[in-house]
């Protein structure tokens, strides 16, 4: 029997002891080693050859993954270890660093229990590394740390064991203020900081394949010393065999990473609103393998033999090959064709999952990642927040019009595989509109779509996606229907960052009971008659309904909604969408007749009293802004500064860190394409820098018309804006 096929039995067999499983994720900012710490977990669970270890990147299994050397997509893969005479399963995710897939990070979140997070021990705690630790917490899932590439401390900057101590104590000290910050709020969470004498914090190096861990120290004996005169003197490889990193590690997840039955009582709350009086959160509760099956969709992926699959947690029950489920939000059941584990890039059928792992299945044609798919009707999950939204849009066209219809549906499924791509399809100029995290998200899509469908596409010149938001509040604002038989009255306001941050996070939504929803939008910092008469919530914008006893409104309030979103979708400055916007309803006068208030007249009438009611406000256009830190030596920071300032952007930092200048500022997303080859040539490619999305911020006064202007022209729009607009 083949080894492969003797690991695939042996977790077949531990699958029915929730006690003894382990779903985790490793997380980290892009370059700290992610993926290479993944190959020696794998060589030491006898998956990968223990030479290749390091070089193979076995989780990156896409092409143009191995060629960029970065992650793309979280890759699944499960193993066992034995730790203290028991052997354990292994749900591993490995998850991109790089800050434009960072959607795949939020969703592997979900699925897992406990992330190992790693940090290089010569850069430190990077902005990366705070976003996935704040991902990883707000789906309650624990952290540990694993400061990687320490060879490079001790060959090449040749530090003493003094200044070691130091250097890795202080990068302990910025992660623990990291997860104090986090999670000073969260009742749920006890403490959660890492610490050497606990064993939560491992040493090593991946490329090298040596780790150490205080626990491992007084299993081997070794010592920093022993460690530093071995790296010294090139003894690597007895390094490796005196201490190999995947014990270090896998030992690290067997003994302070929680297993599903400990995990799922404290997460089911967390991610789930249902009934938690009911039997069904009792079965999720308990991880009761014969219970109703549930499982929450993370991930959907293309295999060019098997098609669609789905992967993700199973809380309760267990997926067998023939089941009928239901996936939230469709109707119907889905057929499950078959049900799988992970190997890196391959899968491998077994005849169940049952609760407490992480599956992968084939039949769910309708789910999307973020489905809710069960044997029973029930209260969906909660929707996975993606912390950034799309900031950057490419229009893109297929070149041969005959491949059009499989263009549509190559999009279709780009969606449906990653939710933070946006898709805008125009079937009638056959120009589709792909909006993502970034100038490399974008590449990435249009590359693959090129490349795995084989359709030749032509892109467009990358478009920024701006918003628009009021300044101030409004007077309330007459709008009038077409038939002059319906008048609303409307006024707007800008909302607080607070709240509308918690309306970003999910925190507050249509879909929470009444009462939760107001308790948080009240906490957010709105006032409670506010809070009882919310409408509705489109985007982060809150419509009021103040009125009272109108006749007929009722019947209406659908269309008014309408109206409104129509209205704040397409902006009265550009078309662009409307953010941060709280609308009161003062009051309606509505024809007797119904037909005399259809569609006809409704959405009209609104439409105008919203965009004249934002126009009073002041709005203006807001463009999104990127945080830029650039590492460089000291004779080029004068060069990298000159980088960020001459794109309309501000340095707010600089400081010295080793033998580096940081150089901390921020800068337009819109001024930053291109930013890439030009700090290359501008540092003699001696600069390594990081960018990540930072909001959107109002365009400066002195910009605004002219941005307008050009935005309307693009769109083909009138280029006179609206004559009340006087003061832009």
């Amino acid at each position: 029997m083949g080894r492969r096929k003797k690991i695939v039995q042996e977790c077949e067999r531990l699958m029915d002891e929730p006690e003894n499983i382990r779903n985790i994720a490793i997380a980290a900012h892009v370059d700290h080693g992610k993926t290479t710490l993944s190959d020696n977990l794998l060589a030491g669970a006898g998956m990968i050859s223990d030479e290749t270890a390091g070089e193979q990147l076995a989780m990156d299994t896409e092409e143009d993954e191995q060629e960029r050397g970065i992650t793309i997509d979280a890759a699944n893969v499960s193993m066992t270890h034995e730790y203290e005479g028991t052997n354990h399963l292994i749900n591993l995710i490995d998850t991109p660093g790089h800050v434009d897939f960072g959607g795949d990070v939020t969703r592997a979140m979900r699925a897992v229990d406990g992330a190992l997070v790693v940090v290089d021990a010569v850069e430190g705690a990077m902005p990366q590394t705070e976003t996935v630790l704040r991902q990883a917490l707000r789906e309650g899932v624990k952290p540990t740390l694993f400061i990687n590439k320490v060879d490079r401390l001790i060959s090449e900057l040749q530090e003493g064991p003094e200044e070691m101590q130091q250097r890795l104590l202080s990068v302990i000290h910025d992660v623990n203020e990291l997860i104090r910050g986090m999670t000073q709020d969260m009742d749920d969470i006890e403490d959660w900081t890492v610490s050497v004498e606990d064993g939560t914090v491992g040493f090593g190096s991946a490329l090298y394949k040596w780790g150490v861990s205080m626990p491992s120290m007084q299993r081997t004996g070794m010592d920093f010393a022993e460690i530093m005169e071995l790296e010294r003197s090139d003894k690597r490889q007895e390094l490796h065999e005196k201490t190999p990193l995947s014990d270090v590690v896998l030992d690290m997840v067997c003994e302070h990473f929680p297993n599903p039955v400990d995990a799922q009582p404290r997460r089911i709350p967390r991610v789930w609103r249902g009934d938690a009086e009911s039997d069904l959160a009792e079965q999720m509760r308990l991880v009761d393998e014969s219970g109703e099956v549930v499982l929450m969709v993370t991930d959907i992926s293309m295999d060019p033999h098997a098609g669609e699959i789905a992967s993700g947690r199973v809380f309760s029950g267990s997926l067998e090959k023939g089941q009928e489920l239901y996936v939230s939000g469709t109707a119907g059941k889905n057929r499950i064709q078959s049900v799988g584990i992970y190997m890196g890039g391959e899968r491998e059928e077994v005849d169940q999952v049952p609760a407490g792992n992480i599956a992968a299945v084939t039949g769910l044609k309708d789910a999307i990642a973020g489905s809710t798919v069960s044997s029973t009707e029930m209260t969906p999950f909660e929707s996975i927040e993606h912390i950034s939204e799309p900031v950057i849009t490419k229009a893109v066209e297929a070149e041969n019009m005959d491949d059009l219809p499989k263009l549509i549906e190559t999009l279709r499924q780009v969606s449906k595989e990653d939710p933070t791509i946006q898709i805008e399809i125009n079937e009638d100029t056959g120009e589709h509109l792909i909006s993502g995290q970034g100038e490399l998200h974008l590449e990435v899509i249009t590359q693959r779509i090129e490349k795995n469908q084989g359709i030749p596409v032509i892109t467009g010149e990358p478009i920024v996606v701006f918003r628009e938001q009021p300044q101030e509040a409004s007077a309330e604002v007459e709008g009038i229907s077409p038939n002059r038989h319906n008048r609303f009255y409307i006024s707007i306001e800008p909302m607080g960052t607070e709240l509308v941050d918690t309306i970003k996070m999910g925190e507050a939504s249509m879909d929470m009971p009444e009462q939760d929803r107001r308790e948080a939008l009240q906490e957010a910092g709105m006032d409670k008659d506010t809070s009882q008469n919310v409408e509705t919530i489109h985007g982060t914008n809150v419509l009021i309904d103040d009125t009272k006893g109108i006749q007929h409104l009722n019947e209406t309030m659908e269309l008014v909604v309408e109206g409104l979103e129509e209205a704040l979708d397409n902006g009265p400055l550009a078309n662009e969408p409307v953010q941060g916007t709280l609308m009161r309803l003062h009051d309606a006068r509505l024809h007797e007749d119904t037909i005399h208030r259809g569609p006809a007249q409704v959405i009209p009438a609104v439409r105008q009293a919203v965009h004249n009611a934002l126009i009073d406000g002041t709005i203006k256009m807001l463009e999104p802004m990127q945080d830029v830190r650039i590492d460089v030596p000291n004779d080029h920071m004068g060069a990298a500064s000159g980088e960020i300032q001459g794109r309309r952007g501000r340095v707010d930092d600089m400081y010295q860190e080793g033998d580096l200048m940081v150089v901390e500022g921020i800068a337009p997303v819109g001024e930053m394409i291109g930013f890439a080859s030009d700090i290359r040539s501008a540092t003699e490619g001696r600069a390594s820098w990081n960018t990540e999305n930072a909001g959107f911020e109002v365009m400066s006064d002195s910009l605004q018309r002219e941005k307008i202007m050009e935005i309307r022209e693009r769109k083909g729009m009138k280029l006179e804006l609206p004559e009340i607009v006087d003061y832009i």
